[in-house]
């Protein structure tokens, strides 16, 4: 029996906590089980300004912990920006936003996502709140 092309989205909402990296991984597995996806395109689009995706290391948590440290330095709060209605994490948000990804494209191989051995899938939460993001998910490809 030949696989059919199919297309699928849904929107997932993700709890965050203040200036960390929450790993999804296992949300977008659970996805692609579910709609039946075989082999395909899995993107993804955060639909925030301050928050951002990216793969990145999914065994050391220090690695985690050394990118938000590197990023604070590249955008500090203390910096006098013009863009201060939001408080003083709102322009550093965006700026580490600018400086990653807001979408990401992640080839589908057997019903999984082809990612490395130590590579997970990770939102970003750049504001000093607890917040509630959503991610876009779509997938274009076969069934299983």
């Amino acid at each position: 029996m030949q696989n059919s092309f199919f297309q699928k989205t849904d929107l997932i909402q993700i709890e965050t906590s203040p200036y960390s990296f929450h790993m999804i991984t296992s949300k977008l597995d659970f996805w692609l089980r579910e709609i039946g996806a075989s082999e395909g395109l899995l993107t993804l689009l955060v639909k925030h300004t301050s928050a951002s995706l990216t793969i990145q290391e999914n065994a050391d948590p220090t690695v985690r912990d050394d990118l938000l440290t590197i990023l604070d330095e590249l955008a500090p709060e203390t910096r006098d920006y013009r863009h201060n209605m939001e408080g003083p994490d709102d322009m550093p948000a965006h700026i580490k936003t600018m400086l990653t990804n807001t979408t990401l494209s992640i080839p589908v191989v057997d019903g999984k996502m082809d990612l490395g051995t130590w590579q997970g899938v990770y939102l970003i939460e750049h504001r000093a709140h607890r917040m509630n993001r959503s991610i876009r998910l779509f997938f274009a490809g076969t069934d299983a």
